[in-house]
């Protein structure tokens, strides 16, 4: 890839899914400029390691499903809401079984904190993730413009420090049901 930067075919590199060892291996045969990394309210593996890591060698971070897969948005409180071809409900034990359940104790707490604010669940799940640093740009996925615009407001709110701290203490203290995906794709991941 280095060599395509330099023949000019590509301007910058980046990596998605990568482990902090992997990271500056790669960042040492050339610069990287961005991490591509699922991070949400419940899924926040990249905070020990991961974070620090690209943010001591200047990398940008690029959460992606901010929203939890949907989950954080509200719209999502039963199996049946998925539909019989959504991969979430067959290859992310998060929305399988009693799974899906159980994490609705996180999603009605993010609901209650979004009502106070006067705002949509999936803004204050966008905005926890906007808040944790100008050096991260989520890329939630939509196929709606109403959607789109919604998440786009996400931008303008402010969360005090006070209102971090519950957010991630109700998730913290629910804790999440379930890993990321099945078993066989956890072993793909770089960890």
């Amino acid at each position: 890839m280095a060599e395509l930067v330099t023949a000019g075919k590509v301007k910058y590199l980046g990596l998605s899914e990568a482990s902090p060892a992997t990271i500056r291996r790669a960042h040492e045969v050339h610069p990287i400029t961005a991490l591509q990394t699922e991070y949400s309210l419940w899924e926040r593996h990249v905070e020990q390691e991961i974070l620090p890591t690209v943010r001591e060698l200047g990398i940008g971070f690029v959460p992606y499903s901010p929203l939890g897969r949907g989950f954080l948005t509200g719209t999502i409180t039963k199996p049946s809401d998925l539909g019989s071809k959504d991969s979430r409900s067959t290859r992310m034990p998060r929305f399988a079984g009693d799974n899906l359940e159980k994490n609705q104790a996180i999603v009605d707490r993010v609901r209650e904190i979004a009502e106070r604010k006067g705002i949509k669940p999936g803004q204050l799940a966008l905005a926890w993730v906007l808040s944790k640093g100008s050096d991260i740009v989520p890329i939630p996925g939509t196929k709606r413009r109403k959607y789109l615009e919604e998440n786009a407001v996400a931008a303008t709110i402010h969360l005090s420090n006070a209102e971090v701290a519950e957010l991630e203490a109700a998730v913290a203290q629910q804790g999440v049901a379930g890993e990321r995906y099945a078993e066989p794709a956890m072993k793909a991941i770089d960890r």
